[in-house]
């Protein structure tokens, strides 16, 4: 009797470990290796998980130049993530490459987006469907070093254009040999000076690097994409205040101590917290001498995988729920710097006031978010335009030129 009645235990235990089973569901999110990012999305997983127990997330990371062919690959194979993160620039290639799936109205309605959401999250809406939605937005800022200024009498971050000169120029130190110590300014159209002089710049100048719909690039229209070329390319040739390539990185000059100012973005904040060996700030890019302010503002943004179906596709529709909630965008904000992307959970007077966060945030009224068909394709013509003034002596005017010529035959041949 005391053997039937252990029997009974041990079956009802296993049907009960069964069933628990049977409802279990594990889902994959994929992004690419960044510190901050990958450590961010271990505490929302956790936190999720604890919430559906039910649930398990799988993180996959891959390194940043072999993400979006994993991803295809993956996808080919119907072996795909549930949910995945991109950058906004690369949403045509992957709704086009049937990567990702609308997210369903009734969980995400289009006009809930658009009243909770900084304006940049309509990137991602094609044909009146979202096909994804940000945790983080993110502007660009000047990062200054506050030991280098000091060394230099200077008081503060430059506020205009030929402030920026100005203090480069005596912040810039220089060896016997005639090679940078420190420069006054990074240069690095790889990073983010080709954001800076698209979006920036150009519109500083008088003019307007595409038309509304991003259809037409329109930078070469008039003098204003070669006039923030020369500006730009000034820096170096003409006022030595930095050299491209200096480095390798702006960041990682920047890092060292080894610069006074880099342009970069917030999700640079993360990296930059560890820096011990000074002090540095964070302000508005400057403003033209009539004072007219521009920013870039972009993201990346958390999709449903279009292989995801069934139980799967439900769990990642929490899950997306959850990461693009207020609790998951204040995580972020504390672990990888990026701005929130719902606008109550960002304009706080807390944030906007906070030295760091305050001059990014401010940025975002003004900014404007480039609607890329192919984000690296374009990004390498600014590279190579600068470069055919730095390496070639070409004339701004000309390279302008050639750039705009290149980048209409990227974005013509992606709209075909």
């Amino acid at each position: 009797m005391q053997k039937r009645i252990l029997m009974a235990g041990i079956s009802a235990a296993a049907c009960i470990t069964a069933a628990t089973s049977a409802s279990a569901v594990e889902i994959e999110y994929w992004q690419y290796i960044y510190d901050t990012r990958v450590e961010a999305m271990d505490q929302l997983i956790e936190n999720f998980e604890e919430a559906n127990p039910d649930i398990t997330v799988k993180q996959v990371t891959f390194p940043y130049a072999d993400y979006q062919t994993r991803i295809v690959a993956a996808n080919m194979a119907r072996k795909g993530p549930d949910v995945m993160q991109l950058f906004y620039g690369w949403a045509d290639k992957f709704i086009e490459g049937n990567l990702i799936q609308p997210l369903p109205e009734d969980t995400f309605p289009a006009a809930q987006i658009e009243e909770e959401f900084f304006p940049i999250v309509s990137a991602m809406k094609r044909d009146g469907e979202y096909y994804g939605l940000p945790t983080a937005v993110r502007s660009l800022a000047l990062f200054w070093n506050k030991d280098l200024f000091e060394e230099a009498g200077i008081d503060g971050p430059p506020e205009t254009l030929d402030e920026l000169v100005e203090y480069g120029k005596e912040l810039a130190v220089k060896n016997d040999a005639g090679n940078f110590e420190t420069v006054g300014l990074t240069l690095d159209m790889a990073g983010q000076d080709h954001q800076w002089w698209r979006e920036v710049l150009v519109r500083q100048m008088g003019g307007v690097p595409y038309n509304d719909d991003y259809s037409q690039v329109t930078y070469d229209d008039d003098a204003a994409g070669a006039e923030a070329l020369e500006f730009y390319t000034n820096l170096q040739t003409e006022h030595g205040i930095g050299a491209a390539g200096f480095m390798d990185e702006g960041q990682a000059a920047f890092r060292a101590g080894r610069a006074a100012m880099t342009i970069d973005g917030t999700f640079r904040l993360g990296s930059f917290n560890s820096i011990e060996d000074f002090e540095w700030g964070v302000a508005e890019l400057p403003a033209n001498e009539e004072g007219v302010q521009s920013n870039y503002a972009s993201y990346f943004a958390n999709a449903i995988g279009s292989s995801a179906e069934g139980e799967e596709l439900e769990a990642s529709i929490k899950f997306l729920e959850y990461i693009s909630s207020d609790e998951a965008m204040q995580i972020w904000l504390e672990v990888v710097g990026e701005l929130p992307a719902r606008r109550d959970a960002a304009m706080t007077d807390a944030n906007m006031n906070d030295p760091i966060y305050g001059p990014f945030l401010a940025a975002l009224p003004y900014a404007h978010t480039t609607l890329f068909v192919d984000e690296a394709a374009q990004r390498q013509t600014a590279i190579d335009m600068a470069n055919r003034v730095f390496l070639q002596g070409q004339s701004p005017a000309d390279s302008v030129a050639e750039a705009a010529e290149q980048e209409q035959a990227i974005i013509d041949d992606a709209r075909d």
